[in-house]
C-alpha cells in the first residue's frame, strides 16, 4: 500500500507514541506472569498483547494461560497484572520530542488526533500528566467509544469522521502490529513508530510486515518525513 499524496490529518496512537507507558511496569508483569506459570519474556508479553483494548487484552491472557495449565484463572490474574504495571505511573513520561511534533504537525498544516486503545479516563489522564492535552484535546478518541477495538479499524474510523476528514486523506502513526492493521483496515496510510522504550530488536521489521510503509524510529525524524509529503 503507497501512501497517498494527499494527507491532510495525522492521527497518532497513545501508549509508546506519545507516551512511553508500554514499557513502565513491563519488568514487574513479567516477573508476576512467571509467578503464575505463564513463562514469557519481555519482548514475548510486548508482542502477545501490545495494542490491544483491555477487554481483548483480558480474553487473549486466558486463553494463554488455558492452554498452559488446561483451566481458566479466575479474575485476579488480570486485576493484579494491571496492578502490577500501575504501581509505575507515577514514572510516566512523553516520548521524547512528542510535543514539538505534535505542534509541529499541526503548524505544518495538518489536522491532528489521537485514537487508542486506552479507557477514556486513563487515556486523558496520560496527556494530562505528560503535558500534551492541550496540544491535542478535543480530539482525543478512546476505543470505549466504538463497537470493536483494533486490529478492527472502528477506531480510527470514529476518529477521521470526528474531525471530518476521509480515511483515505489521514495518516496513522502506531507502535504495534495490531494498530498498524487497524490503520490499514482503515484504508488509511500507516507508518510505524519506534521510539518507545518498549520497542526491542526487530520491532521495526514487524510493523513493516504487518504493512506500515515507513518506519519512524524518532519524532525528530517525523517532521521532515511530513514535510516531504507537501513535496509529492
Amino acid at each position: 500500500m503507497s501512501i497517498s499524496p494527499h494527507i491532510k490529518a495525522v492521527i497518532f496512537d497513545c501508549d509508546g507514541v506519545l507516551v512511553d507507558s508500554e514499557i513502565l511496569g513491563l519488568e514487574e508483569s513479567v516477573a508476576f506472569l512467571k509467578s503464575q506459570g505463564l513463562p514469557w519474556e519481555a519482548e514475548e508479553v510486548i508482542s502477545r498483547f501490545t495494542g490491544y483494548r483491555d477487554d481483548v487484552f483480558r480474553q487473549l491472557l486466558n486463553e494463554a494461560y488455558q492452554e498452559i495449565h488446561g483451566t481458566l484463572p479466575d479474575d485476579s490474574l488480570f486485576t493484579e497484572l494491571v496492578a502490577a504495571r500501575r504501581r509505575n505511573k507515577h514514572k510516566l513520561k512523553p516520548i521524547e520530542g512528542a510535543r514539538r511534533a505534535i505542534e509541529a504537525t499541526a503548524a505544518s498544516g495538518f489536522a491532528v488526533a489521537v485514537a487508542s486503545s486506552s479507557r477514556t479516563q486513563y487515556l486523558e489522564s496520560k496527556l494530562q500528566r505528560t503535558n500534551l492535552w492541550d496540544v491535542l484535546a478535543p480530539h482525543v478518541y478512546s476505543a470505549e467509544l466504538v463497537a470493536h477495538g483494533k486490529p478492527a479499524p472502528d477506531i480510527f474510523l470514529h476518529a477521521a469522521n470526528a474531525i471530518n476528514i476521509a480515511p483515505e486523506n489521514c495518516l496513522v502513526l502506531e507502535d504495534s502490529v495490531q494498530g498498524v492493521r487497524a490503520g490499514i483496515a482503515a484504508s488509511m496510510s500507516v507508518w510505524g513508530f519506534t521510539g518507545g522504550g518498549h520497542c526491542f530488536a526487530g520491532h521495526g521489521e514487524r510493523l513493516s510486515e504487518a504493512g506500515a510503509t515507513t518506519i519512524v524510529p524518532d519524532f525528530a525524524s517525523l517532521s521532515p518525513l511530513l514535510q516531504g509529503l507537501h513535496r509529492e
